[in-house]
């Protein structure tokens, strides 16, 4: 398995298939639209096959995700516990954002304060997150999960690579916003032709 940085050319070209790993925060969302733009394919959030109305999880969404990714050119997270092998499985590309903790905190702090004073902007399945003042109560609060998570997928991204299971996947690991732009104009770019 090769662990690329951000200056480093992708081996295969042209890249079609690539999932965004990261915390809470991360920018895996982000990230993933604007691969999707560059790939020229419509944008698909995680979140919304796994989420229904109410925070309930959706009964097929292991199945519409696996259906997704039998199509030859998309990019979307990398979640979902039950699927995250077999999503591996098709991949070209996995894209670590292992940003340093603080950076990834403060996104996932702003995007919180951002829905909230929005009037509760919806996310998938037409949920709002709760009041601010429920991260001093709430042990599943997305700031308290964001926190949680950060050693939690880079131990899950270190297992793919050190097991290495999936030997044609490249890694590429950046940290930082600097990082990611830099591949997005380097080595992205030119694998994406």
């Amino acid at each position: 398995m090769h662990v690329l940085g951000p200056t480093d050319p992708l081996p295969r070209r042209p890249v079609r298939r690539v999932a965004v790993a990261g915390p809470a925060g991360a920018g895996k969302s982000t990230l993933a639209r604007t691969l999707c733009e560059r790939l020229g394919v419509p944008y698909v959030e995680f979140e919304s096959f796994y989420l229904g109305p109410g925070w309930t999880v959706r009964e097929t969404w292991q199945d519409d995700v696996l259906q997704f990714l039998d199509g030859n050119v998309w990019a979307i997270e990398w979640q979902g516990e039950q699927i995250r092998e077999r999503l591996t499985a098709r991949l070209d590309v996995l894209v670590w954002l292992d940003h340093p903790r603080a950076l990834h905190m403060t996104r996932v702090v702003m995007r919180t304060l951002r829905r909230r004073v929005g009037r509760g902007s919806k996310i998938a399945g037409g949920n709002v997150e709760g009041p601010l003042r429920t991260f001093f109560t709430d042990p599943e609060h997305i700031v308290r999960l964001a926190w949680r998570y950060h050693p939690m997928m880079r131990a899950r991204v270190r297992k793919v690579i050190d097991e290495n299971r999936h030997p044609d996947v490249v890694v590429v690991r950046l940290r930082g916003q600097r990082q990611v732009d830099q591949w997005l104009r380097g080595a992205f770019d030119q694998a994406a032709v």
